[in-house]
C-alpha cells in the first residue's frame, strides 16, 4: 500500500519537473529563441506553428499556469475538495495535451520532445490524481496504518458469539 506522503511526494516531483519543462518552453517563446531539440527542427516547427497559441495566448504559458495550479493544490491542506480539484485540473491538462499531441501528429507533422515529455508527465499526474481521489481517506499515513485500521474494523464489526 502506498502512503499518502509517498503519493503526494511523487506527484509533487512530477509537477516540479512539468513546471520546469513549461517554464523553459515559455522562456523560449518570449525570448524568441529556438528550443533545444535532438530531433532536428521539430521543436521549432511545433513551437512556431499556428497551434502554439490559443486565443493569442501561448500554449506553453497555459501549461505553466496549469502546473502552478497543480502545485498549489498539492501544497494545500489535503481534503476531498483539493483531491477532486487536482483530479479535475489534471484531467483538463491531459485532454489539452492529447489535443496538442494530435495536432503535432496530424497537422504539424512534427513531434516536439518537450511537448511529449509534458504530455507524459500530465498523463502520470492524471493517473495518480484520480487514484488519490478515488482512494480518498482510505489512504493512510503509512502502509502499516492501513493494515491496522482494517484489522480493527474487522474486530469491531464481528458479531458476538
Amino acid at each position: 500500500m502506498v502512503s499518502k506522503r509517498a503519493l503526494r511526494i511523487t506527484m509533487l516531483a512530477l509537477t516540479v519537473i512539468g513546471l520546469a519543462v513549461a517554464s523553459y518552453l515559455t522562456y523560449v517563446h518570449y525570448a524568441g529563441i529556438k528550443p533545444a531539440c535532438t530531433a532536428g527542427e521539430s521543436c521549432t516547427k511545433v513551437q512556431t506553428s499556428v497551434y502554439s497559441h490559443l486565443a493569442g495566448v501561448p500554449v506553453a504559458l497555459m501549461g505553466l499556469i496549469g502546473y502552478i495550479t497543480i502545485l498549489g493544490l498539492l501544497l494545500a491542506p489535503e481534503s476531498e475538495t483539493t483531491r477532486f480539484a487536482t483530479a479535475a485540473v489534471t484531467t483538463v491538462g491531459f485532454g489539452f495535451s492529447a489535443y496538442l499531441t494530435y495536432r503535432e501528429l496530424f497537422s504539424i507533422h512534427a513531434i516536439c520532445e518537450w511537448c511529449v515529455s509534458s504530455a507524459v508527465i500530465m498523463t502520470l499526474l492524471l493517473c495518480l490524481a484520480v487514484w488519490r481521489f478515488l482512494q480518498g481517506d482510505s489512504l493512510t499515513e503509512s502502509g502499516r496504518g492501513r493494515a491496522r485500521d482494517d484489522a480493527e474494523g474487522a474486530s469491531f464489526d464481528a458479531q458476538p458469539s
